[in-house]
């Protein structure tokens, strides 16, 4: 495999099984790997603003780590505007900001490597249009995920848990034995309905620590040993 993969699906090699119990890494992508939640809050505010109803603090925390369709959902309830249109909106409005660059988060580049290096199968799981997850999976210096799924690519998206499912599934590995990295709340609930161990990196909402779920500033101090720790149960 030596380009990203832009649609879901099987990975078409084999995968190396890690020696540990940590079988796979299953990413997030905004806020988690790219800095885009202030974007796509940008962007959902502007939507909500231009409809006559400027977005509130609960709306803002809502928003995030939602879907398009999820969140164009949400705003219809305070707007009564067409949910397909809000959808279009808010899809052309993020897919422009993404299209002006979206930088990396700190450590996020440093952990995909080492990674890779390592032999451990890794994921892109993200809400975000398909059409903006392919251009972000492109451009992680040079980093090729065995999996990407964006919104379309599942019956729910998240806060389910059926992205995190369906990436372990491709990956042929067991959900239990994968660490989800995490910014948001509502990740996080997908991620841990899936069965996965988090490693949780807010962004913009605070997150808690809890039993299977590990939070840290930032990726800067992750790494491969902290990643199998967090399956394993080591110190």
């Amino acid at each position: 495999m030596n380009t990203p993969r832009a649609h879901a699906g099987a990975p078409t090699r084999a995968l190396p099984v890690e020696p540990s119990a940590l079988q796979a890494v299953l990413f997030d992508m905004d806020g988690t790997l790219v800095d885009t939640e202030d974007m796509w809050l940008e962007v959902v505010e502007a939507v909500s603003e231009r409809h006559g109803r400027p977005l509130d603090e609960e709306g803002r925390a809502a928003a995030l780590g939602r879907s398009v369709e999820d969140t164009a959902d949400l705003l219809y309830e305070s707007l009564g505007v067409p949910r397909e249109d809000l959808a279009d909106e808010l899809g052309r409005g993020f897919t422009a900001r993404i299209a002006e660059g979206a930088p990396p988060r700190p450590g996020a580049l440093g952990l995909l490597a080492a990674l890779r290096a390592a032999g451990v199968p890794t994921a892109l799981v993200s809400a975000s249009p398909r059409a903006v997850v392919r251009r972000i999976a492109g451009s992680l210096d040079g980093h090729v995920f065995d999996a990407v799924y964006g919104a379309e690519d599942t019956p729910r998206t998240k806060p389910a848990p059926d992205p995190y499912l369906a990436a372990a599934a491709a990956l042929g590995v067991e959900p239990a034995r994968c660490v989800a990295v995490e910014d948001t709340p509502t990740g996080v609930a997908s991620a841990e309905a899936a069965g996965c161990a988090v490693l949780a990196v807010p962004s913009v909402r605070p997150i808690a620590p809890a039993p299977g779920r590990t939070v840290v500033a930032d990726l800067t101090g992750a790494d491969v040993v902290l990643l199998r720790s967090l399956v394993t149960g080591a110190a």
